[in-house]
């Protein structure tokens, strides 16, 4: 493959990618999942410091009882959020069949340990890195920001061997697209400054 090859296919992933909230049931295997964490860690990272952890559930008691502990600290925390989004995502969830992780089987925790400034940054990027590749793998993601409270809760650390003084910073569903998404347009960018 080329390096113009490449770009492309880059380019195409970022053109490609979409927010995924509805998955087949088959499960990503351990190789696939490898694949994409090792993409995740070739991201960039400040001073090379790479503080980034992961964790990976697919156990279905354990997704369901951690979407119901976010569940939980969304109605704690609906106060920090615009009126209008707290009260839609407060009747959204508060259906008892219904989950944070909708039907994904497959969720991707990233954590960062405590070694500066820019952890949470590049735990973004380490995020990003891994929506892409599953993306040109023909998977989906979605963001599951809701999740980061519960996970960062004393008793979800304990649960997911997580020393206390690392925390989680991105939540990820992935999975096998059930149809395809349709793309959402985008703003143009917000040039503030152009010297």
């Amino acid at each position: 493959m080329t390096e113009t090859d490449r770009c492309l296919c880059i380019t195409n992933a970022i053109y490609s990618r979409r927010t995924v909230r509805n998955f087949t049931p088959r499960k990503p295997d351990a190789d696939t999942i490898r694949k994409l964490l090792d993409a995740a860690v070739h991201a960039p990272t400040a001073m090379h410091l790479e503080p980034w952890a992961f964790a990976v559930i697919q156990d279905t008691e354990t997704l369901k009882r951690l979407s119901e502990a976010g569940k939980e600290k969304l109605k704690a925390d609906a106060v920090n959020f615009p009126p209008e989004k707290a009260k839609a995502l407060l009747e959204k969830f508060s259906d008892p069949n219904s989950s944070l992780f909708y039907n994904a089987n497959t969720l991707i925790v990233i954590y960062g340990k405590p070694m500066g400034p820019f952890v949470e940054a590049d735990c973004w990027l380490a995020a990003e890195n891994l929506m892409l590749a599953a993306c040109s793998m023909g998977l989906g993601t979605c963001v599951i920001g809701l999740a980061v409270p519960a996970l960062n809760a004393p008793e979800w650390k304990k649960e997911m061997n997580v020393p206390e003084d690392v925390n989680a910073y991105v939540a990820i569903i992935l999975g096998e697209p059930e149809g395809e998404v349709p793309p959402k347009p985008r703003k143009a960018p917000e040039i503030l400054a152009w010297k």
